[in-house]
This record gives structure tokens, sequence and C-alpha cells, in this order.
């Protein structure tokens, strides 16, 4: 056996500069985060749905809500009966039903589709790898 000491190896360390990998932002973590990003998305998806609902009231107020004003315009409306009953309270009574399921029914689907253009929306902009 030898008699030599152990040989110490010098110690190194090794330092770089911190790298920050720029993180990948997405419209729907801006959205979760409620950063003015994804306020301005969420705050145009409720304002097509506004405008929309109010189109629909428009229509609705022109439609149905005229009626009163135009028996009111042409009494000789009143004069007219059909089955037993005057025009006026068939038109009011039955006449509005399909008018409201009508506008109800355009509603859905354009609300529906309002949310599918946002949900493509949110799908164009992830990140290539097709992580959320």
């Amino acid at each position: 056996m030898s008699a030599e000491p152990p040989r110490r190896v010098a110690r190194v360390t090794v330092t770089a500069p911190p790298t920050r990998r720029r993180r990948r932002t997405t419209i729907t973590s801006e959205i979760d985060a409620q950063t003015q990003v994804g306020e301005v998305y969420v705050r145009s998806l409720v304002r097509a749905q506004l405008r929309l609902a109010l189109v629909v009231c428009g229509v609705l107020a022109v439609t149905v809500g005229l009626l009163p004003v135009v028996f009111v315009v042409a009494p000789a409306l009143g004069d007219i009966h059909l089955l037993g009953v005057t025009l006026q309270w068939l038109v009011l009574g039955a006449g509005c039903y399909p008018v409201l399921i009508a506008l109800a029914a355009w509603y859905v689907r354009r609300a529906e589709r309002n949310e599918r253009a946002f949900v493509r929306l949110l799908d164009t902009r992830r990140d290539p790898g097709g992580r959320p």
C-alpha cells in the first residue's frame, strides 16, 4: 500500500445566467386569470349577446307591441268575426304565440351561434402544440 495522501479534487461550480422561457399565454388562460385581454374577449361576447337580445326585443315590440295601436287606428277590424270571436281577440289571444315561439327559436339559434364563434376564436388562438 502506498503512503500517498488521497488527491483532493477541486470542486467547480458551474453557473449560467437564469434562463426564463417565455410562458405561452392563451386566451383561455387570459380569461381565467381575468386579465385585461381576457376581459376584452368576454366583453365582446357579452356585447354580441346583448345586441341580439335588443334586436329580438325590438322586433317583438314592432310586431306584437303595435297591434293594439293598429286596432285603435283601424276600429273596423273589431267588426270582423271569425269562429264567433272578433279578429282583435283572435289575433291578440292566439296569433301572438307563433310570433313569440318563432322569435324565441331564432334567438336561441343566434345566441348559440355567437357562443360557437367565441369558442372557435379560443380554439384558433391555442398554441401549436394543441395544449390549451
